[in-house]
């Protein structure tokens, strides 16, 4: 099937080689990792902006050197969808975007060694991890993100931990009620790989993949997206239960329409085009929920 992808140009090549739509993934859980923390003391926003700014880095490196090595295996081409393009459509050199990525990642080290001087420097070692794990992705030889493994290692990574080293750089200390908390940031971000892998399902295939979604097929795949969207919310109702949440909390139920029209749009489109949409959506459903949930903690600590 023929895809109508045109090339970009301008800003907009470099814009798009970020893959924008993942980069909630990033300021999400860094958003609600502090308003948890503004419970416990008062927040350095200075910190704040360091945690988001090397997030964001880190997250935009990551889809480069995914763009690169994809390339570099034959993986991508310019009817790809869900990639930048910055190769395959806007004959952007793989030197370069591969020496932007290592850029990338060299301005967010720096970055980390400012935040590990105010707090402490055992975040050294849990941000090289960190790192290292995003370029694993997708390099090296055995890349995470051709295995069953990449929902997982991405939603800790990027959800639950970024969740919690927000909360420490701020407080000293890792609470079980951080740990609570980070679980919807890590099954949203999670859901995000999902429903990449479920996207690209018939190109990973062919080119000898083995994502969650191709093992357990693509039906089954939408349920268990569908599932990570339903624990996520189910999840903050409990906490709000037991009393570890505020009621504020259930602000985040002004979303559940974005995830309901990603399942939705799963089920009744395969081709990757035509599922960008839902690609999107699940992205701003990771935005809004850990947004609403980190408001309504603000709403709770004010009055």
């Amino acid at each position: 099937m023929t895809h109508s992808l045109q090339a970009d140009s301008g800003w907009r090549v470099w814009w798009q080689l970020t893959r924008p739509h993942t980069l909630t993934a990033s300021f999400a859980p860094v958003f609600l990792g502090t308003m948890i923390a503004l419970q416990y003391s008062p927040i350095d926003w200075i910190l704040f902006l360091a945690m988001l700014v090397a997030s964001l880095l880190i997250q935009a490196a990551t889809n480069m050197f995914n763009e690169y090595y994809d390339f570099a295996r034959g993986l991508d081409n310019e009817n790809s969808v869900g990639i930048g393009g910055a190769i395959v459509r806007n004959g952007v050199k793989p030197k370069t975007v591969l020496t932007l990525a290592l850029l990338f990642y060299g301005i967010a080290a720096v970055i980390g060694l400012y935040i590990c001087s105010l707090t402490s420097w055992w975040l050294l070692v849990v941000g090289a991890v960190a790192m290292g794990i995003g370029y694993f992705y997708t390099g090296g030889p055995y890349p995470i993100a051709y295995t069953p493994f990449g929902e997982l290692f991405s939603g800790v990574v990027m959800g639950y931990l970024i969740v919690i080293i927000a909360f420490y750089i701020q407080t000293g200390m890792v609470t079980l009620e951080a740990s609570l908390l980070a679980i919807p940031s890590t099954l949203l971000v999670a859901a995000i790989m999902l429903a990449n892998n479920i996207r690209d399902i018939v190109g990973d295939e062919e080119s000898g993949r083995k994502t969650l979604a191709i093992l357990v097929k693509r039906p089954a795949a939408v349920n268990i997206l569908m599932w990570f969207f339903i624990l996520a919310y189910v999840w903050i109702v409990i906490l709000i239960l037991v009393g570890i949440l505020t009621p504020w909390a259930l602000l985040v139920f002004i979303s559940v329409i974005k995830p309901i029209k990603v399942v939705q749009i799963f089920k009744r489109f395969t081709e990757p085009l035509k599922v960008m949409p839902a690609m999107k959506d699940t992205g701003k459903t990771n935005t809004f929920v850990a947004f609403l949930l980190g408001i309504g903690l603000l709403i709770d600590y004010l009055l």
